[in-house]
């Protein structure tokens, strides 16, 4: 197959963009009784990366077949396909580690650590996939183009709320502020991320709910502020829903006395 960019390290796992010469693409695959089950990425959590910190994830399957596993790999791959992803992350062992359970099943287990390193990357966030094959003692074998669909997704971060003036008198306007940032895997760095639309919530004291004020969107410079009216003693905060490529966002609340 071609080289490609890939979000990765070819040994230990993704977004360095270096070359990757991952499996050739091809249908899925079925011969024998074998079966691929239980199958999880990050727990079943979308995979949020950070500026500069890396990120490992596993991945894991059950394997079972009445003559026992033989081996299994896996890749991670954004695209139609493998074999014309534009990116890719190998496991950082191949073939993975597969811990016997009984004579008929395996429990397999791979790593992928994600790494972020200033190259342009940004456009790979979104949805991946997982390219699996496990053979058996049999010879009986299994190949998914895609076992399992997960998310890779840019981090965010709404710096902590700000209310003032404080304290305030009951029904004076207060403003409350906050900066919605995520990370830029192109520069290794959070920047401003604007035109989204942040919720300022409260939670009014001796409650344990936060409840939605009002709906604001972020400005160009990713500054984020709203004016309201002080009812009460409590604690306003800003929460961030996240998209389709990055991940969601709660600012640390700050609390007002209302006189």
């Amino acid at each position: 197959m071609h080289k490609r960019a890939t979000l990765g390290v070819v040994v230990t796992g993704a977004l360095a963009l270096t070359a990757l010469a991952a499996p050739a693409a091809q249908a899925d695959e079925k011969y024998g009784n074998i079966k691929v089950t239980s199958v999880s990425v990050n727990g079943g959590k979308a995979v949020v990366v950070g500026a500069k910190a890396k990120k490992t994830i596993t991945l894991k399957f059950t394997v079972t077949d009445n003559s026992g596993h033989r081996m299994a790999t896996a890749y991670l791959y954004r695209g139609a396909n493998i074999e014309t992803a534009d990116s890719a992350a190998s496991p950082s062992k191949d073939p993975i580690t597969c811990k016997k359970v009984t004579s008929t099943k395996s429990n397999c287990t791979a790593s992928f650590t994600f790494t972020p390193n200033g190259n342009a990357i940004n456009s790979v966030a979104g949805t991946w996939k997982t390219w699996a094959i496990a053979q058996a003692k049999d010879y009986d074998y299994v190949q998914k183009d895609n076992l399992k669909s997960f998310k890779v997704l840019r981090a965010a971060q709404l710096a902590g709320a700000n209310a003032s003036p404080e304290p305030v008198a009951k029904g004076a306007t207060i403003t409350v502020t906050s900066k919605l940032t995520r990370a830029n895997w192109n520069t290794g760095v959070n920047g401003a991320l604007g035109g989204q639309p942040v919720q300022l919530q409260f939670k009014k004291a001796g409650t344990t709910a936060y409840k939605t004020v009002k709906t604001v969107n972020s400005a160009s410079t990713g500054a984020v502020s709203t004016t309201v009216k002080a009812s009460a003693d409590g604690t306003y905060r800003y929460v961030f829903a996240g998209t389709s490529t990055t991940a969601g966002a709660t600012a640390t609340g700050d609390t007002i006395d209302v006189k």
